[in-house]
């Protein structure tokens, strides 16, 4: 995006939740250079967080996991089920499987470690206030490397049933608002769906996922 494209549309509001309060100055300090990204509030716990979300109604929630009292897992859970239009980005140090798995059974959109670059930050801010999961390249092939495929069995059998169902739609170019209408589920369980389908596939983009659906058969038939 161009700072004059970034420019034309109202920016995307962003609240950093992290216990630190030197990376949260500096997060603020990053996303102040880049174009359509305001940052409208801070706070260093799942309660502080929650509340701001509440008082503020950010685009995007930046959320560390590990914090004080309330921690960003549980954070996150409840701004997906009460702020459903606020997008979680989870952006912490920790890589570990059973992290990754709560933060997706919790409803995180994305998923970056605290090393990723400037660019891949705010392309995966944009990409989940965007209705898009994105997840950092070694996340992803990290939980890619726990699972074993089986040569004789169905094609993607780490998807679940409706995961394979919607990643079939996504490949025959529905969008998730006509994915949700087809399966009578919100469009929040759909994004949920698509951000697990992303981290089992190992795949950072709907255009990469797509490509691995239709190599395995998918979304070809008339809709």
């Amino acid at each position: 995006m161009t700072p004059q494209q970034a420019d034309d549309r109202a920016p995307i509001r962003v609240l950093l939740a992290d216990d630190h309060p030197v990376v949260r100055r500096g997060l603020a300090a990053l996303l102040a250079t880049l174009p359509g990204i305001q940052v409208v509030a801070q706070a260093g716990t799942g309660e502080e967080a929650l509340r701001e979300v509440v008082l503020n109604r950010p685009d995007v929630a930046v959320m560390d996991l590990r914090m004080p009292a309330m921690d960003g897992v549980e954070a996150t859970r409840r701004i997906v089920r009460d702020y459903p239009a606020t997008a979680v980005l989870v952006l912490t140090m920790f890589q570990e499987d059973t992290l990754v798995a709560e933060a997706l059974r919790a409803g995180a959109h994305g998923y970056l470690l605290k090393v990723a670059e400037q660019d891949e930050i705010e392309r995966a801010i944009r990409a989940v206030a965007a209705g898009d999961a994105i997840f950092s390249s070694a996340v992803a092939r990290r939980v890619l490397g726990r699972i074993t495929v089986d040569p004789d069995v169905p094609s993607l059998p780490q998807l679940s049933p409706r995961e394979r169902q919607v990643l079939d739609l996504i490949a025959a170019g529905a969008t998730n608002e006509s994915i949700a209408h087809r399966l009578g589920v919100a469009q929040k369980t759909v994004r949920n769906h698509i951000s697990a389908i992303f981290l089992k596939l190992g795949v950072t983009s709907r255009g990469e996922a797509i490509v691995m659906a239709r190599d395995a058969g998918l979304g070809r038939r008339d809709r």
